[in-house]
């Protein structure tokens, strides 16, 4: 059985999107009468499964790179807090906790993360929410 450890290596987004939605239509597309044999076999559906994760874990990466890239554009955190349909400090603080796993990714063996200058940057990039109220 494939992990999401292990499939986050193997595909990108949009490749473990493809296999998700190929996957997804085919368990789909099945007849409901035929509940005693599954169009996926057990390792596929929990490659489905894992997949589901992989795809919710590689977002969420982007999603914040989207984020370093608006306050690099002058977004503002209540700006950048509607755009995800949520508060400029929960924003902000999803934003935080993710710059703190980049940096204890590199305290992990065989992983990159980033050093005192990367998180230095990226927490002066980041700022406080209260300090950019002025859209």
């Amino acid at each position: 059985m494939a992990t999401p450890d292990e499939l986050e290596r193997q595909f990108t987004l949009l490749t473990a999107a493809a296999r998700y939605d190929a996957l997804r239509t085919r368990d789909a597309l099945a007849s409901p009468a035929d509940e005693d044999d599954s169009p996926l076999a057990r390792g596929e559906a929990l490659e489905l499964l894992a997949l589901g994760e992989v795809i919710a874990r590689k977002a969420a990466y982007g999603r914040q790179l989207s984020v370093r890239s608006a306050r690099r554009a002058g977004a503002s955190w209540s700006q950048i807090g509607a755009a995800l349909g949520t508060s400029k400090q929960a924003a902000w603080e999803a934003h935080s906790r993710w710059i703190d796993e980049q940096a204890a990714q590199d305290q992990r063996i065989g992983h990159w993360g980033w050093d005192e200058t990367d998180m230095a940057a990226a927490r002066a990039l980041a700022g406080e929410p209260e300090a950019d109220d002025t859209e």
